[in-house]
């Protein structure tokens, strides 16, 4: 029996899936993190190993090829032992990054989507410039002798042992070239840097894991680890979209658009672009409105109770475009753009149904400026995060979209890392 186990390592945890051939669930585990967000390369390790070895042993024992998602833009520094030489930096916004920009808009063209503070060729940048030369000068350390990594190729290095290898999601952000499958010459011409991960597809066998590793964690000598991808990639291909035209719509803190597409589309002033997947593109634009506005309003319970109170089918008057805080970019770019919560019904009811047909409005026009910009056309959308179950939102999303709105197949961005490993 051959098992396949995915890992998917999120922002308040970490959780593992395997498979079977036929890509039904065997086994499950979970390792929350001490904080918010596990900041070290050690409790990275520690979870890894610990998700391992909670596997059932006659489950794990027969696990054939792993593969592991990262957050992304979440990255390290190492030594040619793997060793961290300095503190991960996570994905999410870090003033480091911002110190860059202007570096980076002399290196990069116009408009690349590696123009951003949190992108990983900006903190590349930094740790070159604030860690390594700093080091470079008071030893005989050479930035030259460094690794640069995301956090899924870390994480696989210690179970395979190979450093210096990614995988194209990961890499986007670093610069990248999923189109020529190569980095391109600007950034090839930059000097003093670490040594660049080489670049794989998703989901290619790297090499069979260290016999120390087998035998520590109980796993089968022979087990192949695959290259990995990011979180939200992950979560995509477990939805079950798998044609041109389907798409992932996920509901959480904020309103997240994906659309596969035979047409790979990137518009920077929109926040748009698209990872490669196979021969196709995922292009996709998150929007601020979303459930961090509802929960302003309403508890849990309020939300369930209000919702079953909805008639769904009767389209509500009240136009609004809930945002926390000024500013969208997607699908309208306007940094100034004013919340807009107003008139407030004196029915709670009327008021929610307001909120989420708007929200509806909001998701329409995204997936209409995606296919304006080229992509294919809208077909079905796959619904995953905390708003995938609210039955009143999904029916005013599908009058909204004209198309199917399903629930995802599956929601653990782990089932998607793992099938990744399927036939390996």
């Amino acid at each position: 029996m051959n098992f396949y186990l995915g890992i998917d390592f999120g922002t308040s945890g970490a959780r593992a899936v395997v498979i079977n051939a036929e890509s039904i669930v065997q086994a499950e585990t979970q390792y929350p993190f001490p904080t918010a967000v596990a900041a070290t390369a050690e409790e990275w390790q520690q979870a890894l190993e610990t998700l391992i070895r909670q596997i059932p042993q006659n489950i794990r024992g027969e696990i054939r090829a792993i593969a592991i998602n990262g957050t992304s833009s979440t990255v390290l520094l190492c030594d040619q032992l793997g060793k961290p030489v300095a503190a991960p930096i996570l994905y999410y916004n870090d003033g480091r990054g911002v110190k860059m920009l202007e570096k980076l808009k002399v290196i990069a063209p116009p408009n690349h989507l590696v123009l951003s503070a949190t992108s990983s060729l900006a903190k590349l940048l930094w740790l070159v410039e604030n860690t390594l030369i700093a080091r470079q000068s008071l030893t005989k350390f050479k930035i030259e002798d460094c690794y640069f990594l995301h956090q899924a190729d870390w994480l696989a290095f210690l179970l395979h042992g190979n450093l210096g290898i990614s995988d194209y999601h990961n890499a986007l952000k670093l610069g990248y070239d999923p189109q020529q499958l190569c980095y391109p010459t600007w950034l090839e011409k930059l000097t003093a840097l670490p040594i660049l991960p080489q670049v794989l597809a998703p989901g290619t066998p790297v090499s069979e894991i260290t016999a120390e590793v087998a035998f520590r964690l109980g796993l089968r000598r022979d087990c192949i680890v695959c290259t990995g991808t990011t979180d939200s990639i992950a979560a995509f291909i477990a939805s079950g979209a798998k044609q041109p035209g389907e798409a992932v719509t996920s509901l959480g803190s904020t309103l997240v658009l994906k659309l596969l597409s035979q047409t790979r589309i990137d518009h920077a002033s929109y926040g748009i672009y698209s990872h490669r997947l196979g021969d196709l593109w995922l292009a996709g634009g998150a929007s601020n409105t979303g459930g961090a506005v509802l929960r302003q309003f309403f508890s849990d319970a309020q939300l369930d109770s209000l919702s079953s109170q909805i008639d769904a089918q009767q389209e509500s008057p009240l136009d609004y475009y809930p945002l926390l805080e000024p500013g969208d970019r997607f699908p309208v770019n306007d940094p100034y753009l004013l919340p807009k919560l107003e008139p407030k019904p004196a029915e709670a009811v009327e008021f929610l149904q307001g909120l989420l047909e708007s929200m509806s409005r909001i998701e329409a026009r995204g997936y209409r400026l995606l296919q304006q910009l080229g992509a294919t056309g809208l077909t079905r959308v796959y619904t995953a995060g905390g708003g995938a179950k609210n039955r009143a939102w999904r029916v005013m999303r599908q009058r909204h979209l004209q198309v199917p709105v399903v629930p995802s197949k599956h929601t653990a961005a782990a089932y998607g890392t793992a099938l990744l490993t399927l036939g390996n």
